[in-house]
C-alpha cells in the first residue's frame, strides 16, 4: 500500500492563493505516478493535475495556468501551488497515486488516495 497524508488546505478569498502538501511513503515504486483530484459533494472526483518521473505534469483545463503540481523526491512530498483561486475552486483536495507509466487524470487508474484536504474559496 501506498500511505498518502494532505496538508494546506484551508479558506481563502477569490483570488488568493493555496499550496498543498501531500507526504508520502519514502519507498514508493518507480512505475507509481502521483496526481492531486477534488471532489464537491454531489459530484464527480476529477482529475486536477498529474505528474511524470520527468517532472512534466498534465492538468486539467479548468486550472491550467493557474494551479502547478511539483513533487520533491528528497522531502517524499508531493504539492500543489493553487493561485488565482475561484469560488469553483471549492472542494476537498484528494492526493492519489496510482500503477502507471505515464500520468494521466482518469479517476479509475488511481488506486491509492488520501484522506483529503479542504479548500474554500469565497
Amino acid at each position: 500500500d501506498v500511505q498518502l497524508v494532505e496538508s494546506g488546505g484551508g479558506s481563502v478569498q477569490a483570488g488568493g492563493s493555496l499550496r498543498l502538501s501531500c507526504a508520502f511513503d519514502a519507498y514508493t515504486p518507480a512505475n507509481v505516478r502521483m496526481a492531486w483530484f477534488r471532489q464537491d459533494p454531489g459530484k464527480e472526483r476529477e482529475g486536477v493535475a498529474c505528474i511524470n518521473r520527468d517532472g512534466s505534469a498534465d492538468y486539467a483545463e479548468s486550472v491550467t495556468g493557474r494551479f502547478t503540481i511539483s513533487k520533491d523526491n528528497a522531502k517524499n512530498t508531493l504539492y500543489l501551488q493553487m493561485t488565482s483561486l475561484k469560488p469553483e475552486d471549492t472542494a476537498m483536495y484528494y492526493c492519489a497515486a496510482g500503477s502507471l507509466r505515464f500520468c494521466n487524470l482518469a479517476r479509475h487508474l488511481y488506486h491509492y488516495f488520501g484522506q483529503g484536504t479542504q479548500v474554500t474559496v469565497s
